[in-house]
């Protein structure tokens, strides 16, 4: 399954004789035959129990998801060609179709992960790889979208000027999303597994990767709302609608604080308790499903801006 829905290949997750788990760190590890982790700490055994969860409910929770996704950003992009001076800076046309496309393309990426998930990953590591670039393309492009709008009105018109930013923004990001791709592939257990982590977490691929991800989904959204806090100009966007699209940044801040606090107890920086053990997988799991709901939540929050 997905490595950060079940965080870092949590205990019921086989692992590659390469990747690094808190399991090897907190060692005297024991496993029975109802492929449940014992963890002897402190005298008594700590249970992690969140894989086989993660299995029974991950699977319904993107495909219902991803319907509603699919729903809303069809009824955007109707809105968007039936009425197409009815959006304005900073809710403008250009830039609502680009964070529809990105959307949309995080949306298609969920039904081959429910499958993986539930029946294991047939698809081989390259297109693994490809899932997860993908993946990531489409949330750093909506984060680079959405932080460019909050600090210039350059999607105001559709020019040379927005279009060269348009590549600029795609193409970018699709250079940060790279390391996500490097460091996912597929490790063997009964079945096959596509995770997000394949490699040590002090590998320079995961580290570039983790980097990044901290500066879109924590550094940036920080940076911008001091900005905005602190220029009157940039306010008159907020106040003319800009927070909408700050949804993105809403839902996947705590997915960024999770993948902190997950990479300080894999290097010890943070010492693990039985109960860390026990429910930090929930709580990281449970942040990204959070982040997830970006793509059918953001549809109706641009709509309900453009009825207003």
């Amino acid at each position: 399954p997905d490595d950060h829905w079940s965080h870092s290949q949590s205990p019921s997750i086989l692992e590659s004789e390469n990747s690094l788990d808190l399991l090897d760190i907190m060692g005297n590890l024991s496993y029975d035959d109802s492929n449940v982790t014992s963890l002897d700490y402190n005298a008594a055994p700590c249970h992690n129990q969140y894989c086989p969860l993660f299995q029974r409910v991950a699977p319904t929770f993107l495909a219902v998801t991803c319907a509603a996704a699919t729903v809303g950003t069809g009824a955007l992009l109707v809105a968007l060609a039936k009425r197409p001076h009815a959006w304005g800076w900073p809710q403008s046309r250009a830039l609502v179709a680009q964070l529809a496309v990105g959307m949309g393309l995080f949306a298609a990426l969920l039904p081959p992960v429910a499958v993986g998930i539930r029946q294991g990953w047939w698809l081989g590591t390259g297109l693994c790889r490809l899932t997860y670039l993908l993946w990531h393309w489409s949330l750093f492009t909506q984060g680079l979208l959405v932080g460019s709008s909050s600090c210039s009105t350059a999607w105001c018109r559709w020019d040379p000027r927005s279009r060269r930013l348009a590549v600029a923004v795609w193409v970018g990001a699709l250079l940060l999303a790279t390391p996500a791709a490097l460091a996912s592939g597929t490790v063997a257990a009964p079945e096959t597994s596509c995770i997000r982590r394949s490699v040590d977490i002090l590998s320079p691929a995961y580290l570039l990767h983790l980097a990044l991800c901290l500066c879109l989904f924590l550094l940036l959204p920080v940076v911008l709302l001091a900005a905005t806090l602190a220029m009157p100009r940039l306010r008159v966007g907020w106040e003319a609608g800009v927070g909408v699209s700050w949804l993105f940044f809403g839902l996947w801040v705590p997915y960024g604080v999770g993948l902190a606090v997950d990479f300080l107890l894999h290097t010890q920086l943070l010492q693990p308790t039985c109960g860390t053990f026990e429910h930090f997988d929930y709580v990281l799991g449970l942040s990204e499903g959070l982040g997830v709901l970006h793509c059918c939540l953001g549809p109706a929050a641009l709509l309900a801006a453009q009825l207003c």
